[in-house]
């Protein structure tokens, strides 16, 4: 029961990183913005924030450098598909390509340095209860405060002001425009943000214990969608996904440490096999996939038009 209990504590862990990052795309996605760039931002997020981590000791320092880098590159994006109105698309992918090969430029000189040893955390008390303790209580502060950031999201985007300009954004700027609301900068504001809790994502994936596949967030993201009916709890499900597939990728770690005997090859596919089911699952109704996203998702807006 004990490795079950660590299997499930390895489980939210990993669904942390890709909780965070999909949270952030969530927010692009509100606004109308399709940012294909997250693993970009999260490799140069990480190596900043591991960077920062060398020099100051401090990991709560490398989370705010590695959310300021990523911040840093959204608004980059940003601008180039705001205000320039390139496509969404070619520039996400080309900031996945840049953030790739950037990180591992600048991350050249920090092959072989060593971050300090990690604290252990517990909740006191809660911590000492067999399994349960050591599979809930016993987390990094990250992962109680992303499930806060679900809890104030699901807040700001349905029960708020703010959020219900930002979501109107995403539907149809051109009515946003004519109230008064200046699009432009809303998108941007939504894409920074965005970006910065990518970074926050990449930040915690390097200093995590745990491994989490390189293309993980890809499949939070799917995870995402996989109910068919509008809800405010729409962050609740990002973190439902992220958690579905954090899961599925420390499965294969969990067989291979019991000594189940199946192909190493096999066991690396389970993440991705786990995809491709609920992309066909979701993808058996057309509408499904319509549900939620935004009118002007992807679309550039023309102010004077």
């Amino acid at each position: 029961m004990e490795s079950y209990a660590l299997l499930f504590a390895s489980m939210l862990n990993a669904g942390t990183v890709l909780a965070i990052a999909a949270l952030g795309l969530l927010i692009n996605e509100k606004a109308g913005i399709v940012n294909l760039g997250a693993e970009g931002m999260m490799l140069c997020a990480a190596i900043a924030g591991f960077a920062a981590v060398v020099h100051s000791g401090s990991d709560w320092v490398g989370f705010a450098a590695g959310a300021g880098a990523g911040a840093l590159l959204a608004a980059i994006f940003g601008v180039l598909v705001i205000w320039l109105n390139t496509n969404q698309y070619a520039t996400g992918l080309a900031l996945s390509l840049f953030g790739g090969g950037f990180s591992a430029f600048a991350g050249i000189g920090y092959v072989q340095e060593k971050l300090p040893e990690r604290p252990t955390f517990s909740i006191p008390v809660l911590g000492d209860i067999p399994l349960v303790g050591t599979a809930l209580f016993r987390q990094h502060p990250m992962v109680y405060l992303t499930i806060a950031l679900v809890v104030g999201l699901i807040w700001f985007l349905y029960r708020s002001r703010a959020g219900l300009v930002l979501r109107s954004v995403g539907e149809s700027p051109e009515s946003a425009h004519a109230l008064g609301y200046p699009v432009r900068r809303i998108r941007l504001m939504a894409v920074i943000a965005g970006g910065a809790l990518c970074g926050l994502s990449g930040a915690y994936r390097r200093s995590s214990t745990r491994r989490c596949g390189s293309k993980a967030w890809w499949r939070a993201a799917a995870g995402s969608r996989w109910r068919s009916r509008p809800s405010p709890r729409r962050p609740a499900r990002v973190l439902l996904g992220a958690y579905l597939f954090g899961g599925v990728t420390m499965l294969q770690f969990h067989l291979q440490s019991t000594g189940v005997e199946m192909p190493s090859e096999f066991l690396n596919m389970l993440p991705y096999l786990a995809t491709i089911v609920v992309l066909a699952l979701i993808s058996r109704n057309p509408a499904w996939i319509r549900v939620n996203m935004p009118n002007s998702l992807g679309k550039p807006f023309y102010p004077g038009s």
